[in-house]
């Protein structure tokens, strides 16, 4: 069997996470992240939009991690996400790291909002 490492181009993949933190790159990163293809930042949490919707035009797709549950967001946030045309996907934080990493290896323009377990 061949094997090959996944590149991410500019983007980075969640390492791991644990209590209130995630590493992303090799870096940790305590409390709420944003990844979108060319950055990492802090987030806000369910009451800041604003740095999501500017992501429209870079994203296909946002996974939003709603901690260790699933839980649904806020009906101002969807409806922000909704008039911005981003498409949604609420999963608990471990599964949104999974996918997000899954299909930022196959070169997709993803981003994840993830809030820590």
């Amino acid at each position: 069997m061949r094997l090959t490492e996944v590149t991410f181009d500019n983007a980075v993949p969640v390492d791991g996470y644990g209590p209130g933190f995630f590493r992303i790159g090799g870096a940790v990163r305590e409390g709420a992240v944003l990844l979108l293809p060319n950055s990492v930042s802090l987030w806000g949490g369910f009451d800041d939009a604003a740095p999501l919707v500017a992501a429209a035009d870079a994203i296909d797709v946002l996974f939003i991690g709603t901690g260790p549950e699933i839980a649904h967001i806020p009906d101002a946030l969807r409806s922000a996400l909704d008039s911005a045309g981003i498409g949604v996907e609420l999963m608990a934080t471990p599964t949104a790291c999974r996918t997000y990493n899954v299909l930022l290896g196959e070169g997709r323009r993803v981003g994840a909002a993830l809030l820590p377990v």
